[in-house]
């Protein structure tokens, strides 16, 4: 009993923290109410894909094209930024809801008693039983053309000695159309919201592939930051040892009474200078490299986020340099910015929506028509019960018909709305004519730009090898004459650190190079035909 006991408080206090704890994220009166308890948890996120392949011997080996691809697959931006296909699908869908067929059914049940005040009601106390049940279709057709059909079947039952038919059954059948003659009228006014739906998912998977590219651009550009970072702190950590071989030579020379004990300070001071260097640089390594696993996903994999990262594409370009001019640049970005093409889906369905908003200040003149049959049937006195068959014979073989006609016409003395919406459909088309002008000067100036810059890159570049040669030389030069007692140090320090500068002003050239080229392909449009890549959206 005692054991019971205990597994019983258990139980309560388990139950009274999970309350307590849905508690606190839920109102009083959700908890009350129960709302919170019934909600599901959100399914889980993709997990990360992908990387596991690219892991070599603990690390992660990666060249830029595989770089862009894990980007892809992982990118938190992208997977975003991809919702917006997503909602103009699910609005196209949405735009056929007004031509769905609809089926309806009813029926109903009612019973009557009534005290009655005069002998031409039938009876002392009046006791009637009605059932009814309906079915009902309609539609609505791209023409603008609505068809209903309506099946009514009808039960009553009375204690009147009046009535000739007891229990009596009716039933209808009726077949209605219409077709609206000014306002609606053909396909176009029908199917516009369709066709404006569709050119706004051309128009978002058009924006999606213009954040792709701008998201790839980033991708490439923390790739190179990477290894203009690590570069960087080899050249630093090369620098260091050579101060730290100066001040070694510098120690000897001192022991040896070759050199005055105040110049020691100047070999000592360049290596303290030049430590801090190393120490800057790996923090802008390590910056760098937590930037670049944010892009490509790795960050949110714990086992792959500790992993070293090694980058195999080095920034030296290879072969023939790339060779652009403008003319052709920008007849590359006309043809290919999906910039530009989601400015001109906006512009189509800007023209459909004046279109429809001119329709909507029509008068409504409106032609229907139906055609039914009415059948009738029950319990004769004089011939017996005919039942249900009966009726629905008479009804379907329309033996009692009823049909008519009607002409409807509705012209609005004054349209407010409608004129308010045609003026903004006249705005909204200005305004992105303005925006495809701007859009083009963006891409104009963009291109313009990469193309100067490419240039600029090589010949910055080319500058830079021979800086480097020339600093080299100058320090073999200071060392030779530092060792024959010609120079002091200091000559032989400056040339250390002016080699220094022109090794890393030749790194940033070549990554300034290839940032130079992935700007013209991203101005042009020509950023993942580049790098192999193909984005495909199947249009639902």
């Amino acid at each position: 009993m005692q054991v019971v006991r205990s597994v019983g408080t258990v139980i309560a206090l388990v139950a009274c923290c999970c309350f307590t704890a849905r508690a606190q994220n839920a109102s009083r009166l959700e908890t009350v109410l129960g709302i919170s308890g019934r909600q599901k948890p959100a399914p889980p996120l993709f997990a990360p894909q992908g990387l596991q392949d690219h892991v070599v011997e603990g690390k992660l080996v990666l060249s830029l094209d595989d770089s862009i691809r894990l980007a892809l697959a992982n990118n938190t931006d992208i997977r975003l930024d991809h919702y917006q296909i997503e909602t103009a699908e699910n609005s196209l869908r949405r735009v056929y809801a007004p031509f769905d067929p609809l089926l309806t059914s009813g029926f109903s049940d009612q019973r009557f008693k009534t005290p009655t005040s005069t002998q031409l009601q039938g009876a002392s106390i009046l006791n009637s039983l009605s059932q009814s049940t309906q079915i009902g279709y309609s539609q609505t057709f791209q023409t603008g053309t609505n068809f209903q059909g309506s099946f009514i079947a009808d039960k009553n039952s009375t204690n009147s000695s009046f009535n000739i038919l007891n229990p009596s059954i009716s039933t209808t059948i009726q077949f209605s159309v219409s077709q609206p003659l000014l306002r609606n009228r053909g396909l176009f006014p029908n199917r516009a919201p369709i066709l404006i739906a569709q050119r706004d998912l051309k128009q978002a998977h058009a924006s999606f592939l213009a954040e792709v590219n701008d998201i790839v651009l980033q991708i490439v550009r923390s790739y190179w930051s990477v290894v203009l970072a690590r570069d960087n702190l080899a050249v630093q950590r090369k620098s260091l040892e050579e101060a730290q071989k100066s001040y070694d030579h510098d120690k000897k020379a001192l022991s040896l009474g070759a050199l005055p004990p105040l110049d020691i300070y100047r070999s000592e001071s360049q290596v303290a200078s030049r430590r801090v260097g190393v120490i800057q640089a790996e923090y802008s390594v390590k910056q760098a490299e937590d930037q670049f696993r944010q892009g490509i996903g790795a960050d949110l994999d714990p086992a792959i986020r500790v992993l070293d990262v090694e980058l195999t594409d080095q920034p030296e370009p290879v072969g023939t340099l790339p060779t652009t001019d403008i003319p052709t640049a920008l007849a590359r970005a006309i043809a290919n910015r999906p910039e530009l093409e989601a400015v001109h889906q906006r512009l189509a369905a800007d023209e459909m929506s004046i279109r429809l908003a001119h329709n909507n200040l029509k008068p409504d003149l409106e032609l229907s028509g139906f055609y039914s049959g009415n059948g009738l049937a029950g319990n004769d006195p004089a011939v017996g019960n005919t039942g249900l068959g009966s009726s629905l014979s008479q009804s379907f073989h329309f033996t009692y018909p009823a049909y008519g006609a009607s002409l409807s016409l509705t012209l609005p003395v004054k349209n407010h709305g409608g004129e308010a919406n045609l003026a903004d459909s006249l705005v909204g088309r200005r305004r992105d004519q303005y925006l495809e002008r701007g859009t083009n000067q963006n891409i104009s100036l963009e291109v313009t730009n990469a193309v100067h810059a490419l240039e600029a890159a090589k010949l910055g570049m080319e500058a830079a090898k021979v800086a480097v040669d020339l600093a080299r030389d100058t320090l073999h030069a200071d060392e030779r004459k530092y060792e024959l007692g010609a120079e002091p140090v200091f000559f032989v320090l400056d040339a250390q650190t002016q080699l220094a500068q022109a090794e890393l002003n030749l790194i940033q050239s070549e990554v300034n190079f290839q940032l130079a080229v992935t700007q013209v392909d991203h101005a042009t449009g020509d950023l993942l035909d580049h790098h192999h890549v193909q984005i495909v959206e199947a249009f639902k």
